[in-house]
């Protein structure tokens, strides 16, 4: 890593130490509300585009000249490392990841086999041609946590109860941590093989972690969380932990190893400092939605969050969630702005 990268704004933040401004980057920052996503992509299949090297770093650097972020993010999808071990999945336009035989047995979850740098080569090939290209600006590799995978594979898509997962997690503890495990065990080699590549940072989701109770997640999710945070530790690059609907979580979230941890749009920065605790950066957390609203009101509750974000120890700029497809990409650019100006130091 170059002086000059390790001293960028977002980096600084990650690990807590003194910034000039405010980093800033948008979860979803690459995708269907840029025009020149959809001009590159067309017809392109979701996972065909994940695996073509040219494409992910064109999609991946069209925020970067746009926003002016401090940070770029891998684009990717939670599912490609299952894809890539091959699981029978796609990504249907509207609905999400879809498996076709859901994996809710002893047999089924032997098919979960490690992963392998080979099985994702592309993977590779895309970040050592970014770094090249995005120079001082950091690039955040990114991996789905073990839950959330586990609920697409156990649904067989997207869910909003989550009824079967919860019924393995509940009814057959042995069989839900014999999966995690092997999940687990993927994604820390899919995030270990974009850091090789030269990815700066890492972000895990757990997009749907906030189903479950604190207790439940404590027994059923923390100590596999924990062994992907400790599997990276060796490794001396920020990890991010981000989760929707966490506000009961947040301390738990902090405990499993992340040095940021990412709020949503519930919980008021200042409040999430004092729930996640010291020694840890935060992340976020503007809602998505706010972004519809007229710019009066975008500038208003940006300079709210900036204001309670003062309260952590580190502060990255980021909404409460990805953003909308239907997003207007000036409001995002003159949200980059003033959280440049308005934080300027």
């Amino acid at each position: 890593m170059t002086p000059e990268l390790a001293d960028s704004p977002f980096l600084r933040a990650c690990r807590r130490l003194p910034v000039s401004r405010t980093p800033v980057w948008f979860m979803r920052q690459a995708g269907r509300s840029l025009p020149e996503y959809r001009a590159v992509r067309g017809e392109v299949p979701m996972l065909t585009a994940c695996a073509t090297p040219e494409l992910i770093v064109e999609i991946t650097m069209q925020p970067v000249r746009r926003y002016g972020v401090d940070a770029a993010i891998f684009f990717s999808d939670i599912v490609v490392p299952l894809k890539a071990i091959g699981i029978d999945l796609d990504i249907k336009p509207g609905v999400g990841p879809v498996v076709a035989e859901p994996i809710r047995d002893a047999a089924a979850i032997e098919t979960l086999r490690p992963l392998e740098p080979g099985d994702v080569s592309y993977v590779t090939e895309a970040v050592r041609a970014l770094t090249g290209e995005l120079g001082p600006t950091p690039l955040i590799g990114f991996a789905g946590a073990p839950f959330t995978l586990a609920s697409y594979l156990i649904e067989g898509g997207p869910s909003k109860n989550h009824d079967h997962t919860k019924a393995m997690m509940y009814g057959e503890p042995r069989l839900w941590h014999a999966m995690m495990e092997r999940l687990t065990a993927i994604t820390l080699e899919f995030l270990r093989i974009q850091i090789a590549a030269g990815a700066s940072a890492v972000q895990l989701f757990d997009s749907w972690v906030g189903a479950v109770a604190p207790e439940d997640y404590r027994e059923f999710v923390l100590p596999h969380t924990s062994r992907i945070f400790a599997g990276l530790a060796d490794l001396d690059v920020p990890r991010i932990h981000f989760g929707v609907g966490t506000g009961e979580l947040l301390a738990l979230l902090g405990e499993a190893g992340a040095d940021v941890v990412g709020v949503d749009w519930r919980v008021p920065l200042d409040e999430a400092a004092r729930r996640v605790g010291p020694g840890k950066a935060l992340q976020g957390n503007l809602d998505p939605a706010t972004l519809f609203a007229p710019w009066e009101v975008v500038e208003r509750r940006a300079g709210d969050i900036l204001a309670r974000g003062a309260k952590a120890e580190g502060h990255i700029f980021n909404l409460g969630h990805g953003v909308p497809p239907g997003a207007d990409p000036d409001q995002l650019a003159r949200l980059t702005d003033f959280v440049h100006r308005t934080s300027a130091r």
